[in-house]
C-alpha cells in the first residue's frame, strides 16, 4: 500500500478503508490524481474520505471549473465561497451572445460581513496559503475544504471522529444554509450519496470513485447543536413536504392573475430554465416592476433553495410564449448555460427534481420529456420572434440524469437497434459519453469611458465536453452541412455550432419518425425535410416501443401550415376583448408525405379574456408536435393521427 494509504489507515483506521474497496487508486495510477488529492486532504486534516468525497459530489460533481466561480460564489470541487473575487471575475465576463456583462454572483457580497460568503479566506488562513491557489489548484481547494470541514468537526465534538455518522452536523454547517431545514436537507443528501456511492469522469478525463456504504447512517442529533434558526412553517408557498420553500412575491405586472385549472385552463407542461444569472439577481428581476417578466420558482445552485414567486394558479411570463405560459409553470436556475455542468449541481437537479414531481402529481402533468420541457423547446408565437427565442437551459442540462431522478426512466439499459424507417425514435445520447463541440462567443462588456471603448470585441473558441445534444446534417456524412434553420439562418444552406444555434441540434428525450437511413446515419422528419445524424447501430437513439402519437397531413393536402399557439378564432372572444392572433409562424411548413410524434391528443383551442376574466375556448383543435428542436402545433383539420408508429 502506497505510503498515502498507510498515513490514512494510521490515523483513521484501516476498517475504514477496507470497509470501502475501490476509495484508493488504482495501483500505478499518477499521484497527482483528484482521487489522490481527496486522499490526502482526509490522512492530512483526519476526515473520513468517504464524507470527503461525497461531500464534494454534491457541491461540485468533482469538478474544478477551472478556477471561475459558481453563481453562488464557490470555487473548486469543495465549493469554498469567495465573494470579493467573484464580484470582479463577472465584472468582466459576458454571456454567450449578450451584449450586457454578466451579473456579479450577488450584488454587494463583496462588502458583506456574512462569513458563509467567505469560506475560502477561512480555508487559506488554515493552510497559510494564499487564497489564488485555493481558487486555481485542485489539490490546495480539496485541502482547503477538508481543513474547514475539519475545524467545523472539532467545535461541534470537540474531535475529529473516524466513524462518518459523526460528523453530519459539520457537514451540514457546511452547507452555509441559514434555516435549519435547508443545513439538514443538504447533510441528508451527502449521506445519501455514501450509501448509494458515485462514479463520474471528470470533463478533462479523471475517473473519481466513491465506493457505496450502505451503514453510513448519520447521528441527526447533531443537528440542534448548531442552533440554526427553524424554518417557520409556510402555508403561503406551493412546495414538496420539508423542501424549506420560502415565498417572495413577483411585481403584480411581471404575471397574471387568471385562477388556472379551476377556470378550465389546464397546465400542461413544466419548463425548465436557466437564469443567466444568480439566485439573488433573478430574485430581484422578477420584482421589478420594469422587468416584465416572471417565473413561478427560483432554484439556487449552492443548495437547492427554492424561492417561489408566482403562485401555480396564475400565468407567470417565463417562455416567451403567452400561449405556453397560459399551459405551464416556470421554473429558473441559478446559472450559465455556458458553464451549464459546471454548476448545475447534484442539489439542485434534486431539489428540481422533488418540485417537479410534487407540481407533475398535483396537476397530472405526466413525467415525460413531452411535459417536461426546457426553454429551448418552446416555440415562438410570431414568425418575428422564433429565431431571437432563448435557448437554455443549454446542451450540459443532463436530461437523462434529471428524468432518472423523476423515476421517469426504467433502470433497466434500453435495447439499442437500427431504427426503422416509419418508426419513432427518442433522442437517447449518454450524457457522460457524448462529448460535441460548440462555439461560445463573449462579448467584452461596455466601457462609458470613450467612444472608442465602446466599440466591443468578440472573442470566439470552441468548447469540447458531454452534452445533451446530437448535431443534425443536411444529408448523411459529418462533412454535410449543419441543418439550418429558417429563422436563424435565412437563405442559407448551413447552420452552426454555436451554443445559441439551436435549430441544428436535436436534444435527449425528442421524439421523431424515422425518414430514412444510410449506413450509420439515420434521417428523421425536422421542421419539414430530412435532417441527419450519426447514429451507429441505434447507439444514440431508443424505440418508444410503438406507443407513440403520429400525426401527418391529411390526404390531399400538399403542405400543412405550422403555428406557435392555439388561439381560439377571432369570433370566439368576447365583446370588448381583443382576440389574440392565430396566424401560421410562415416559416415552415409539413409536406404532405411527411409524419411527426404529437406530444398529446389535440386540445382545444383556448385563451384568457383578462378584461372580464373569462376563459375563452374556440371551435378547433390542435395536436403539439415535435417539428424539431422546438415544438410547435398542427390544426386537427390539416392532420390525420394514426395513433402508433408505423
Amino acid at each position: 500500500m502506497r505510503r498515502y494509504a498507510k498515513r490514512l489507515s494510521a490515523r483513521l483506521g484501516a476498517s475504514v478503508l477496507l470497509s470501502l474497496p475501490g476509495i484508493l487508486p488504482a495501483s500505478g495510477a499518477p499521484a497527482a490524481t483528484v482521487q489522490q488529492a481527496f486522499l490526502d486532504a482526509a490522512a492530512e486534516f483526519q476526515v473520513p474520505p468517504q464524507v470527503l468525497l461525497a461531500l464534494s459530489y454534491q457541491t461540485s460533481w468533482w469538478e474544478s471549473h477551472t478556477g471561475q466561480p459558481s453563481t453562488s460564489a464557490g470555487y473548486g470541487l469543495l465549493h469554498l465561497t469567495d465573494a470579493t473575487a467573484a464580484e470582479a471575475a463577472t465584472a468582466d465576463a459576458a454571456t454567450p451572445g449578450d451584449a450586457a456583462a454578466r451579473p456579479p454572483a450577488e450584488p454587494d457580497r463583496a462588502r458583506s460581513g456574512d462569513a458563509s460568503l467567505h469560506t475560502l479566506d477561512t480555508a487559506a488562513q488554515l493552510l497559510r496559503t494564499p487564497g489564488e491557489r485555493l481558487r486555481t489548484e485542485d489539490r490546495e481547494n480539496i485541502r482547503g475544504g477538508a481543513a474547514l470541514l475539519a475545524q467545523y468537526e472539532q467545535a461541534l465534538t470537540g474531535g475529529r471522529p473516524r466513524d462518518p455518522a459523526q460528523w453530519y452536523g459539520a457537514v451540514a454547517r457546511y452547507s452555509q444554509a441559514p434555516g435549519r431545514s435547508g443545513a439538514a436537507a443538504f447533510a441528508d443528501e451527502v449521506y445519501a450519496t455514501m450509501r448509494r456511492g458515485a462514479h463520474r469522469v471528470r470533463s478533462d478525463g479523471q475517473e473519481v470513485r466513491l465506493p457505496a456504504d450502505p451503514n453510513a447512517v448519520p447521528d441527526r442529533g447533531q443537528l440542534a447543536r448548531l442552533r440554526l434558526a427553524p424554518d417557520a412553517a409556510r402555508t403561503d408557498t406551493e412546495c414538496p413536504a420539508g423542501a424549506g420553500c420560502r415565498f417572495v412575491p413577483a411585481a403584480a405586472g411581471n404575471y397574471q392573475n387568471t385562477n388556472r385549472t379551476e377556470n378550465g385552463i389546464p397546465i400542461d407542461y413544466i419548463v425548465i430554465h436557466d437564469a443567466e444569472g444568480s439566485y439573488s439577481g433573478m430574485i430581484a428581476t422578477f420584482q421589478n416592476t420594469a422587468a416584465r417578466t416572471s417565473a413561478h420558482y427560483v432554484v439556487r445552485s449552492s443548495d437547492g433553495a427554492v424561492t417561489q414567486m408566482v403562485a401555480t394558479k396564475n400565468v407567470a411570463f417565463h417562455s416567451g410564449n403567452y400561449w405556453f405560459n397560459l399551459h405551464s409553470i416556470g421554473i429558473e436556475h441559478e446559472g450559465f448555460a455556458a458553464q451549464g455542468a459546471a454548476w448545475f449541481t447534484p442539489t439542485q437537479y434534486k431539489a428540481t427534481a422533488s418540485l417537479v414531481r410534487y407540481l407533475a402529481e398535483r396537476y397530472h402533468v405526466p413525467l415525460d420529456r413531452q411535459h417536461i420541457i426546457g426553454h429551448d423547446n418552446v416555440p415562438g408565437i410570431t414568425r418575428e420572434a422564433v429565431g431571437g427565442m432563448h435557448w437554455d437551459p443549454g446542451p450540459y442540462w443532463d436530461w437523462n440524469a434529471f428524468m432518472d431522478l423523476l423515476q421517469a426512466h426504467d433502470d433497466a439499459e434500453p435495447e439499442r437497434s437500427t431504427p426503422a424507417v416509419g418508426s419513432v425514435v427518442t433522442i437517447a445520447p449518454p450524457f457522460a459519453g457524448n462529448k460535441q463541440t460548440v462555439r461560445i462567443c463573449q462579448r467584452a462588456p461596455k466601457s462609458p469611458k470613450s467612444a472608442k471603448s465602446r466599440r466591443r470585441t468578440t472573442t470566439c473558441s470552441n468548447q469540447t465536453q458531454p452534452a445533451n445534444l446530437l448535431f443534425v446534417h443536411t444529408s448523411p456524412g459529418n462533412s454535410a452541412p449543419l441543418f439550418p434553420d429558417p429563422a436563424i439562418h435565412p437563405g442559407e444552406s448551413g447552420g452552426s455550432n454555436a451554443i445559441e444555434d439551436w435549430g441544428s441540434s436535436v436534444v435527449a428525450g425528442q421524439q421523431f419518425v424515422v425518414a430514412d437511413r444510410q449506413g450509420d446515419w439515420t434521417a428523421i422528419w425536422f421542421s419539414g425535410r430530412k435532417a441527419w445524424f450519426y447514429n451507429p447501430g441505434g447507439k444514440y437513439t431508443r424505440s418508444d416501443g410503438g406507443t407513440a402519437r403520429i400525426v401527418r397531413p391529411r390526404p390531399g393536402a400538399t403542405a400543412i401550415p405550422v403555428y406557435g399557439s392555439a388561439y381560439p378564432a377571432a369570433d370566439s372572444y368576447p365583446k370588448g376583448q381583443p382576440p389574440s392572433a392565430q396566424t401560421a409562424l410562415g416559416l415552415y411548413t409539413v409536406p404532405a408525405g411527411q409524419a411527426y410524434v404529437a406530444t398529446a391528443p389535440a386540445a382545444e383551442a383556448d385563451d384568457y379574456a383578462a378584461k372580464q376574466g373569462t376563459v375563452v375556448v374556440g371551435r378547433k383543435h390542435y395536436y403539439t408536435v415535435q417539428l424539431n428542436h422546438r415544438v410547435a402545433l398542427l390544426s386537427a383539420d390539416d392532420v390525420e393521427e394514426s395513433g402508433k408508429d408505423g
